[in-house]
């Protein structure tokens, strides 16, 4: 078997409503409707599926929790432009910025957390 790349990842969610807000005016991503009025979240090649806790779509993970996911997302867009856009929609940085180690090498990251207190890592490679 080879594998490629990561297609979607489903994100648990208190209110998809809020978590649309979040992730599309304060990280740009776009919402997109599909299936049954399912929500998601795309950008570049990638989507975040949202499921409404205690309503999750089947078939699920054994024990889908709010605020359990670890996500590192690449941005084109400088780390000190993003430190400034953060601030203006009142989102604090929880650490960063800082240099970690990314899947293609090394990378500077910010970490926030989303409404539901999953923790993003916003990285530029270097």
């Amino acid at each position: 078997m080879e594998l490629d790349a990561i297609d979607h990842v489903v994100l648990t969610v208190r209110d998809i409503p809020t978590s649309m807000t979040f992730y599309t005016h304060v990280l740009g991503m776009r919402e997109v409707i599909f299936g049954d009025d399912r929500r998601a979240l795309a950008f570049g090649r990638c989507k975040l599926n949202l499921h409404q806790a205690g309503r999750e779509f089947e078939p699920k993970a054994a024990y889908p929790t709010l605020g359990a996911v670890d996500l590192c997302l690449l941005a084109h867009t400088p780390i000190a432009e993003i430190v400034r856009h953060l601030a203006a929609h009142g989102v604090a940085i929880e650490e960063g910025p800082v240099e970690r180690t990314g899947a293609q090498g090394p990378i500077l990251s910010v970490y926030v957390r989303d409404p539901d207190g999953n923790l993003i890592e916003l990285s530029n490679p270097l």
